[in-house]
């Protein structure tokens, strides 16, 4: 006899009224992917520099373009609410304290693999191409590679293109933002 486990999922509403009651933290390292709050991996001292390396070279080379966030939250839907290492927005005078930037507002999303590149080039990219995002990289640091994710076709990202060091990466959305891929590496 099979037993079903059915399981809640829960909605971007639910999961910061859990942080409104206490039951998460903003401290803890979690984030919202297909209505399950997912634990994230610590960061290592590597991962760390990649993100502190790319976000000064971002800030500068972006400047009144597009807004650089670090880690923080972005609403993709009403089940997904991760927190991309790096991410480009669309300016906005509030700088989105009326609320989370959405797909429409996102030009790119970075994240740094270490230890989670599976994650983040499988359920990450796949979340990302499905929730309209219309570019993604990915700072393989193992690898020593970026490999970046654009034109969205269905589901799915049909351009992956991998730059290594040496190679000067440019946003889609913002063509005058050229960065060196060796930037984006520790």
């Amino acid at each position: 006899m099979a037993i079903e486990i059915s399981r809640r999922l829960f909605t971007v509403h639910d999961y910061h009224r859990m942080v409104d009651a206490g039951i998460l933290s903003e401290d803890d390292r979690v984030e919202l992917i297909h209505g399950e709050i997912l634990a994230m991996s610590p960061i290592g001292p590597r991962h760390n520099a990649a993100i502190l390396r790319a976000n000064q070279s971002l800030v500068r080379i972006a400047g009144d373009r597009a807004l650089v966030g670090v880690q923080g939250s972005v609403r993709l839907d009403e089940y997904d609410e991760p927190l991309p290492d790096l991410y480009l927005l669309r300016p906005k005078d509030d700088f989105y304290a009326s609320g989370h930037a959405g797909p429409a507002d996102i030009l790119l999303i970075i994240e740094v693999a270490d230890s989670s590149l599976e994650y983040d080039q499988g359920i990450k990219m796949h979340l990302y191409a499905e929730t309209r995002v219309p570019e993604y990289w990915v700072s393989d640091i193992r690898n020593g590679r970026v490999v970046a994710y654009s034109d969205i076709q269905g589901n799915t990202y049909r351009t992956i293109r991998e730059f290594q060091r040496g190679d000067t990466l440019t946003p889609q959305l913002l063509p005058e933002c050229g960065i060196a891929a060796g930037v984006l590496l520790p």
